[in-house]
């Protein structure tokens, strides 16, 4: 029995003719529609306690204006490695990699044209839609050939996001999602009053052009403990160096459970609305990210100019810049293997 119906239809072209579709999923509690360029997310709508639904998601309503924005990766699939690696460079079995740096001399998403950038091939699958990228050997600087398989799926509330990747050569792969977030719905404002519930003792601190240390710090007496619940705002401002040099919240938190185990990490509720978010992941990371660098530079649905703090982010995740820290969880693929992960995007609503 099929849990969610989906359509795909025309979204528009490139100025240079490429063809872009969106497929709409709808399960008659939740719709969340994915377009093919950058297997962007591009909206979900969701009802609220009172069952007004309205769009939890920034984004925007034409292709022209998805094209125009370069910057935020609003909705996007990122990768090949997703968050940043320092400077841009990392070493493999002896080899030294140089990935195009463009984030404050660091490689950010998968360097200058990254899988938010690119185009995915599309098929209808039961609940959803799966999308196939091949990243050519040496595609931003990278070694490899890479398959990247995104398969979103719906059943009632809950948007279901699968990875999967191989490579023909040794290589690093981080997809992941960039999806802000914004429950109040329509952006009826900033998310500063969402009440927010991470499960993680600890988290990975960043210099200044925010790659992690190497340390793992615990979260006990910090503004980065949200083992109990807080507003984004009640800390974003304090004096804590690390928000202080993230200008908000930019981190990746060390999440609670077995690697690899489907768990909840995340519960995030909106007072006004009533709408809440679960996030489960069998990922070890997520980097919570308040919007801080939104300047108002892009308007997005309903004419609403997206500010600072206009939406969160919840990327399912490895650490940031792992290939350089040992410690960390290895992002390493290597021919023979297959990469996956999931994570979900749980809608509901509290009295």
């Amino acid at each position: 029995m099929a849990l969610a119906t989906v359509t795909k239809a025309d979204f528009g072209k490139t100025p240079d003719g490429r063809a872009v579709e969106v497929y709409t999923l709808t399960s008659g509690q939740v719709e969340a529609r994915v377009i093919t360029y950058g297997a962007k997310i591009i909206s979900i709508r969701a009802p609220d306690r009172n069952g007004r639904v309205a769009d939890v998601v920034l984004g925007y309503d034409t292709l022209t204006e998805w094209l125009a924005d370069g910057k935020t990766h609003f909705g996007a699939v990122v990768g090949r490695y997703g968050n940043r690696i320092a400077k841009g460079i990392f070493t493999l079995d002896g080899h030294t990699y140089q990935i195009p740096v463009n984030n404050n001399g660091n490689a950010l998403h998968g360097g200058t044209a990254g899988f938010d950038k690119k185009f995915w091939n599309a098929r209808l699958v039961p609940d959803g839609v799966e999308m196939t990228l091949i990243s050519p050997d040496g595609d931003m600087g990278f070694p490899g050939t890479l398959t990247a398989k995104v398969t979103y799926t719906l059943a009632k509330n809950s948007l279901t996001v699968r990875y999967q990747e191989t490579s023909d050569k040794p290589t690093i792969v981080n997809l992941t999602n960039h999806t802000y977030f914004n429950l109040t719905g329509d952006e009826e404002g900033d998310v500063l009053g969402h009440l927010v519930t991470l499960h993680a003792q600890a988290f990975t601190p960043t210099d200044s052009t925010l790659i992690p240390t190497g340390e793992i710090r615990g979260v006990q007496g910090t503004p980065m403990d949200f083992r109990t619940t807080h507003t984004i705002g009640e800390r974003i401002e304090s004096d804590y160096e690390q928000t202080k040099l993230a200008h908000g919240y930019d981190h990746n938190w060390v999440l609670d459970g077995k690697d690899g185990t489907l768990r909840q990490i995340a519960f995030v509720s909106e007072p006004k609305s009533g709408r809440t978010l679960t996030v489960m992941t069998t990922e070890p990371g997520v980097q919570f990210y308040t919007g801080n660098s939104l300047d108002g530079t892009f308007v997005g649905r309903h004419g609403k100019r997206y500010t600072k703090h206009m939406g969160f982010c919840l990327e399912t995740q490895h650490y940031p810049d792992s290939p350089n820290h040992p410690n960390f969880p290895s992002t390493v693929l290597r021919p023979g293997q297959i990469r996956s992960s999931t994570t979900v995007f749980q809608f509901g609503t509290a009295p």
